[in-house]
């Protein structure tokens, strides 16, 4: 469940900066370097992502994301 929860922070995320920066899912996919489907399954809230690829895709913002264990996601929630 809270898997569905940073998936879906995610993806508003890139969906909102993407829209700010006013282009198109095409025109930043091709600017980030990555498929037109890894911004589309981002934006989706999508489980089953490359990290890399999400990496390429934050990288635009200034911003990475690293794994973290469901320990480590329960605590932030404590």
């Amino acid at each position: 469940m809270q898997k569905h929860i940073i998936m879906r922070k995610l993806a508003d995320f890139v969906k909102e900066k993407r829209k700010q920066a006013n282009l198109t899912q095409e025109a930043f996919a091709e600017r980030a370097g990555v498929a037109l489907t890894v911004v589309r399954k981002i934006e989706q809230g999508k489980e089953n992502l490359n990290l890399e690829k999400v990496n390429q895709v934050l990288k635009m913002f200034g911003h990475i994301l690293a794994p973290v264990s469901e320990k480590d996601i329960s605590d932030i929630h404590r």
